[in-house]
Parts: C-alpha cells; sequence; structure tokens
C-alpha cells in the first residue's frame, strides 16, 4: 500500500515492514528488532545478512565495535564516501539484534545513502535493517509501483524515485586493511 512520507515513518516507528527508495535501489526496511519479518517477506536465506542503513554514522556507532584507532579509519572513510553508495562491513556491537545477521552476529554492513527523502526517513525513524526491494535470488524492483505489486502487504512511499540501479560496493573491514566483497560504482582508495 502507498502511503505518505509522514505515514510510512509512523509505520516504521510503530515496527511494520516498509519500503522506500535510495540512491542505489529501493530497500525494504524494518526497525533492527524486527529484522527477521524482511527475511520472511524476501524467502531471503539465513547466511544473507542485512544492511544497517542511517542517517549518520554517528547514529551508527552504537552498532559497532571497535578500537579507537579503528572507529577513527572508519569514521574517515565514512566522511570520504558517505552519504555514498558504500557499505562497510564492521565488527558488530552487543546491541545488534542477532536476526541481522543470524549466521554471523558479530558483523553488520552498514550504510549512509545519498538521497534526500532516504535521510529524511532514517533521521526520524533511527537505523533500520534493510535489502533491496525483491524476492531473494530476482533482480531488485524499481519502482515504488512494482514494489506495491510485489509486496502488498507492506507500506511503500507514494513517491518515485529511480536510483542507479547498482548496487553499493561492499568493503569489509579485516581488521588492518578493506577487502572488496562486491564492486559497485565507489571504488576505494
Amino acid at each position: 500500500m502507498k502511503v505518505s512520507q509522514k505515514e510510512l515513518i509512523l509505520e516504521a516507528i510503530s515496527g511494520k515492514v516498509i519500503s522506500f527508495p535510495t540512491d542505489t535501489v529501493p530497500a525494504l526496511a524494518s526497525l533492527p528488532q524486527n529484522s527477521s519479518e524482511i527475511f520472511t517477506l524476501k524467502k531471503r536465506p539465513q547466511d544473507k545478512p542485512l544492511i544497517l542503513m542511517a542517517a549518520s554514522f554517528n547514529t551508527l556507532k552504537p552498532y559497532l565495535q571497535g578500537t579507537p584507532e579503528e572507529i577513527s579509519i572508519w569514521q574517515q572513510i565514512a566522511t570520504e564516501y558517505w552519504p555514498g553508495a558504500l557499505t562497510l562491513v564492521l565488527p558488530a556491537s552487543h546491541l545488534l539484534p542477532k536476526s541481522m545477521n543470524p549466521t554471523n552476529s558479530n558483523t553488520i554492513g552498514v550504510r549512509v545513502p545519498k538521497l534526500k527523502i532516504a535521510l529524511d526517513i532514517l533521521t526520524e525513524t533511527g537505523p533500520l535493517a534493510t535489502t533491496s526491494a525483491n524476492l531473494s535470488g530476482q533482480s531488485p524492483l524499481e519502482t515504488m509501483e512494482a514494489i506495491n505489486q510485489a509486496f502488498p502487504e507492506i507500506l511503500a512511499l507514494n513517491e518515485e524515485y529511480l536510483g542507479s540501479g547498482q548496487p553499493s560496493t561492499v568493503a569489509k573491514w579485516t581488521g588492518k586493511n578493506w577487502e572488496i566483497l562486491r564492486q559497485g560504482s565507489v571504488k576505494l582508495e
């Protein structure tokens, strides 16, 4: 069902799964503690973790665990590339619900999207568990209308925006440097 931005935010805060556009592909999203609902809706395998998306690095920090030196490195990368199409896989703190990464709750992918609508929503809701809007194994749906048809039980933003269509670059922190897990439009230096 398509709803206004205000309604979407209220429903997300109340615990419902929602969909909104991002700078890459539209997202399915929920509060982190309700992330198991996304796995069910998408028919997503448990070994494919969700991403924690937020409006800023500072709102993600409580979900991360690292030394002061590591956090400084992560903050530097975030300052350089966020908001943007870069997902960082980092060590997770005890605050991260296990349901976000059921097979390895020690890490979590985090991202700040470069789209005003997404940032406005995330500013109001706080960090959300996210993934592309599609059934697992299928191409990401690119419009709110397509999402509304595929997932009539979730609330989708009633505004259209076409992102790049290209997934984010995914870089994992190894403890010393970055390992590129998926190359997208962002090239890490």
